[in-house]
């Protein structure tokens, strides 16, 4: 009894984060795509940008802010996500790119190149509280989005998964660092590991303590 009404909830949660999808289609645009990042606050490596367009009414159980749901559930939403999309892309902005533009302007360069290397044209972008200029698409700027629109949590699974997969990858070349548990970020271990073996070629030059070590 308790799993059928956790599904039922959980159904009826879904259903609840596309509301703003529905308002979109109820205002005449029919093609939405949601998008987001992964890895803005890493030390190391791209920030990691996906687009999604999701069909109408599409229910797929857990689906929800990446940040709220496991590695595995992640990963199996990740292929049922590229599977039921009307389209979907994945784009990584370099840490040359991060370091040069900084990384807000990074992560808008990202989300306009997603959207540009969608299969097909949406008619309006979801984003998730980031304000992005499209050019001649529409768009609206959702704070929590991730956590309160299908398209923009669909994205943020996306995002996530292909950066996660990229850390795995570093974690085989820099296996000092401990990029398979903390993905890049500044975790107690990652900093005493550049404080004793000094940084490497993926980490970004503007962020501290990488910035303030080149100083000195």
């Amino acid at each position: 009894m308790s799993r059928k009404f956790d599904e039922v909830a959980d159904k009826l949660r879904v259903q609840e984060l596309y509301k703003f999808e529905d308002e979109m289609r109820r205002q005449g645009y029919n093609l939405i795509a949601g998008v987001d990042e992964a890895g803005r606050g890493s030390l190391v490596g791209p920030v990691v940008v996906a687009a999604v367009i999701l069909p109408p009414n599409f229910y797929l159980a857990k689906l929800n802010d990446s940040k709220k749901i496991s590695a595995k559930v992640r990963e199996k939403l990740f292929d049922e996500i590229k599977s039921a999309a009307i389209a979907y892309s994945c784009v990584a902005v370099s840490v040359e790119e991060v370091d040069t533009l900084n990384v807000y302007q990074a992560s808008l360069l990202g989300m306009r190149r997603a959207v540009d290397n969608l299969s097909i044209k949406p008619d309006f972008v979801l984003t998730d509280a980031m304000k992005v200029d499209f050019g001649e698409i529409e768009s609206q700027a959702i704070i929590h989005g991730d956590a309160l629109s299908a398209s923009i949590a669909a994205a943020s699974i996306i995002a996530k998964v292909s950066r996660d997969r990229l850390a795995d990858e570093w974690s085989k070349i820099f296996p000092v660092y401990g990029f398979e548990k903390n993905r890049g970020y500044g975790t107690k271990e990652h900093l005493a590991a550049i404080k004793n073996f000094g940084f490497t070629n993926i980490h970004r030059k503007t962020f501290n303590p990488v910035k303030s070590m080149l100083i000195s």
